[in-house]
């Protein structure tokens, strides 16, 4: 059986990584792509939490549910991108000022 702790040093790596492209890129993909390893890091300690409960389930239930609310937010984000990306032809964050108010 795995130990805890490297469940948790896998999230916070994977975490970390996702902080990282969220907060360094500019192209709008790769801060989604940012964004899913976050929430991929957050279901891994749910998952791993869940096993050390004693009403097993309770994690992969939350887990779902994330993973879930992941998808849509995805599908959402890349229709937002593909539309400004459609019309102002950049996908570079940093250039869209006329969004600005």
């Amino acid at each position: 059986m795995i130990p805890l702790s490297h469940y948790l040093i896998l999230a916070t790596l994977l975490f970390g990584i996702g902080l990282a492209v969220t907060i360094t890129r500019k192209n709008a993909i790769a801060v989604l792509i940012g964004l899913e390893l976050m929430l991929n890091a957050a279901n891994i300690n749910l998952v791993a939490f869940s096993r050390y409960d004693g009403a097993l389930l309770q994690g992969q239930v939350f887990a779902l549910f994330v993973i879930v609310v992941a998808a849509a937010e995805a599908a959402v984000a890349l229709a937002l991108v593909v539309r400004v990306y459609g019309y102002y032809k950049i996908a570079d964050l940093d250039k869209l000022n006329e969004l600005k108010g």
